[in-house]
């Protein structure tokens, strides 16, 4: 058996590194319940064996429904709940990815605000009118052209 260490060991006093769960558990305890509920489930979705046992589910069904000659009732039920289960999955993609875009927004944002050489104007520009955002544009795309010509 071994001995739990001191408390003055030094391995004691170390942190650990961070896990991607660890993360998550601790992101859990600030949102809100139906958020944490939506990502649980978007994680959850994101395995690609979820794929394949919804593959296998709809293949047994339709041999099943072919073998039971093709039923209203379990053609009703079955579309029932693809449409249901479609429904549900649009939300919860929209709101991790509404959620995650806005953090790497942010990131960004913080990385234009601390850069000595970048454009402040460009920090939270996707709140811009549709004008601004095409003048932007074409400022980068022709900033980009000059680079490239400059270059060569």
């Amino acid at each position: 058996m071994t001995q739990p260490p001191a408390p003055d060991d030094p391995r004691e006093t170390q942190e650990r590194p961070l896990r991607r769960g660890d993360l998550r558990a601790e992101a859990a305890e600030h949102l809100g319940f139906f958020s944490t509920v939506l990502h649980r489930v978007g994680d959850v979705s994101a395995h690609a064996w979820i794929a394949s046992a919804v593959s296998a589910v709809v293949v047994c069904f339709l041999v099943a429904l072919a073998v039971a000659g093709f039923p209203d009732s379990w053609q009703f039920l079955f579309c029932t709940f693809a449409s249901a289960i479609t429904l549900v999955m649009v939300f919860v993609i929209q709101h991790t990815q509404n959620r995650q875009q806005l953090a790497t927004q942010l990131k960004l944002d913080e990385l234009i605000r601390t850069s000595p050489r970048a454009d402040d104007l460009l920090v939270h520009v996707e709140y811009a009118d549709d004008a601004e955002l095409l003048a932007i544009e074409r400022e980068q795309v022709d900033h980009h052209s000059t680079v490239r010509q400059q270059g060569r």
